[in-house]
């Protein structure tokens, strides 16, 4: 058991920090933060826009984070939303711009490289089951988490 919470917690450790510094490379090739890749990411597969509350679930970043992430992305012109009259600013649907599209094609084509290195010498069923087990193991500790203050009262 030890040693299986081991070689998971490393590996997924390492892996966290692989994808760091990729983010962290590719996204300054373009000058831009490697905070802002998931969320450019996401609105690149939303043309019909979406909003910050939108964009904080799928990135899995808290609001002031994603908040800050569209001021910035919509300074440097990469993203661009329309506020709708009478209706909270938490409803606003965020769009990329033309120069946001033309960066995140590039990101795009290089998560693929990137991702077909990472996976070299994996067949596709190994990766299916390799993606479905970390969505598994994911929302079971999810799961887990939910239900582990109920179980155990914080310690003092």
């Amino acid at each position: 058991m030890q040693d299986r919470f081991e070689r998971f917690v490393v590996s997924i450790t390492e892996l966290h920090r692989y994808l760091q510094k990729l983010k962290e490379l590719e996204m300054g090739q373009l000058d831009l933060k490697a905070g802002y890749t998931m969320c450019l990411y996401h609105l690149g597969k939303h043309p019909e826009g979406l909003t910050a509350t939108q964009l904080t679930e799928l990135c899995k970043e808290d609001k002031a984070a994603i908040s800050r992430t569209l001021s910035q992305l919509s300074a440097k012109g990469l993203v661009s939303c329309e506020l709708p009259e009478n209706k909270r600013s938490y409803r606003t649907l965020y769009y990329l711009t033309e120069e946001g599209s033309t960066v995140v094609k590039k990101i795009g084509s290089r998560i693929y490289s990137a991702l077909a290195h990472g996976g070299d010498g994996m067949t596709e069923e190994q990766r299916v089951n390799l993606y479905d087990s970390l969505e598994r193991i994911s929302h079971n500790l999810e799961q887990y988490l939910a239900e582990f203050p109920s179980e155990h009262p914080p310690k003092k």
